[in-house]
């Protein structure tokens, strides 16, 4: 199946030249008081620094913990709006990156290394040549809808998983999820042959726990809601020694997720103008944003939220990370109050902004995509297909090399009918 064939055109909104890649800069203290100056951390740090990451498994790496959420401002998902498609704007970065997590060299290398491929597999990248015509782009999607557990989050999990000490991954695992990131887990821990302890709300539809079941993790159901079922599993962790898995704010999850940005480079044959991505905690785009952005910072990377759940839209909009409160439960993949401080700051430094999509729009790309492949992704797993239509349309894009990542296909079965609902997707 080929692509169109598209004229050479300058777009005001994408840009292609010789590129070199950007270094991350850490603040460095010199001999003189009060005088800062930034360097350059070498690779060679790599292991130091990633070890230190990896030592802050044993507790947990993670800012949404309840003591440090409390702490950021609360905000309304309603307070930041825009036109369909509209790429939001947000504070520039401070000159200094920070010095919280590894560099930009340590996290390519990170990638180019990561243990995923005993689980999952490079998924295909696929012409979606229905809407390459309607928006006059060559729109590409990238299927981790195939894993094998139908969702990209077992990378990250594996990826962090399999680097841990043998003695930690002998006295188990544990983590909180509602969704894909328990099968995630379970599958790793069933490939390593270790405990997993899943934790997840008693809402949780019968179908996803005993999904998890199935594949030989233990559920614990606790609470109404996720922040209690994180609550349990942090607290449980501590008290049982076991190994705490974040969904997404950990360098190791992050660079497991970052190798479906390696492949889409390796795949895209005709280049790649942008890249849309699905944000929830924000692990997905992070890790495509500090692969791709090395490799071609030219590469456009642009995050996708419902605008009711948009907490990573208002967090680069203020400069900080903020707490929403109360966010939007129809693409629940993505239904994150607080994004993560790792995945902020690296999102802040190096996406070039985010795109907000309504309910309505999702449910057109839920039917856009089974048009095209006659499969049915979750409402957070056409998140990105959704805001890719939004902005062709908003900026009258043509003529690009467009990739969007269909997140997962996790779909509760008694949520078709409220997508069937929908005007523009109701059946005739």
């Amino acid at each position: 199946m080929e692509a169109l064939r598209f004229p050479h055109t300058q777009s005001p909104h994408f840009h292609c030249s010789i590129f070199t890649p950007p270094t991350f800069n850490y603040p460095v203290k010199s001999s003189a008081a009060g005088v800062r100056r930034t360097a350059p951390r070498a690779s060679s740090s790599i292991s130091a620094a990633v070890s230190r990451a990896a030592a802050a498994t044993t507790e947990v790496w993670s800012a949404t913990s309840p003591a440090t959420s409390h702490e950021l401002p609360l905000v309304s998902p309603s307070s930041l709006t825009s036109e369909p498609g509209c790429l939001l704007p947000k504070l520039p970065p401070p000159g200094e990156n920070g010095s919280l997590g590894p560099s930009g060299i340590e996290y390519l290398t990170g990638i180019l290394s990561a243990k995923v491929y005993d689980v999952a597999f490079e998924s295909p990248l696929q012409l979606a040549t229905i809407l390459s015509r309607k928006l006059g782009n060559n729109i590409w999607i990238k299927r981790e809808d195939l894993q094998p557990v139908f969702s990209f989050k077992l990378r990250g999990a594996y990826n962090m998983m399999a680097r841990l000490p043998k003695g930690l991954l002998d006295r188990g695992v544990i983590c909180s999820s509602a969704g894909n990131h328990a099968q995630g887990v379970a599958l790793a821990a069933k490939k390593l042959g270790c405990t997993a302890v899943i934790v997840m709300p008693v809402t949780t539809p019968e179908i996803k726990w005993e999904s998890v079941e199935r594949l030989g993790a233990t559920v614990v159901r606790v609470g109404d809601t996720y922040d209690e079922a994180q609550a349990y599993a942090k607290k449980r962790a501590q008290e049982e020694g076991l190994t705490f898995v974040p969904p997404f704010d950990h360098p190791h999850v992050i660079m497991g997720q970052g190798t479906v940005g390696k492949e889409i480079m390796s795949q895209a044959k005709c280049g790649v103008d942008a890249i849309f991505v699905p944000v929830g905690g924000g692990g997905l785009i992070a890790g495509i944003a500090a692969y791709v952005k090395m490799v071609n910072p030219d590469v456009k990377i642009i995050g996708v939220e419902p605008n009711n759940a948009n907490a990573m839209a208002l967090s680069l909009h203020h400069g900080r990370r903020i707490m929403l409160d109360r966010v939007g439960g129809f693409a629940d993949g993505v239904a994150v109050k607080v994004v993560g401080e790792e995945t902020f700051r690296l999102c802040r430094h190096l996406i070039d902004g985010v795109v907000l999509v309504t309910r309505d729009a999702i449910c057109a790309s839920i039917k856009d995509m089974f048009e095209e492949r006659r499969s049915i992704l979750e409402p957070a797993g056409a998140l990105a297909l959704a805001g890719a239509e939004a902005y062709c349309k908003h900026y009258n894009q043509k003529y690009q090399n467009i990739v969007v990542v269909a997140s997962g296909a996790n779909m509760n079965f008694d949520r078709l009918g409220q997508i069937l609902v929908v005007d523009n997707v109701r059946p005739t």
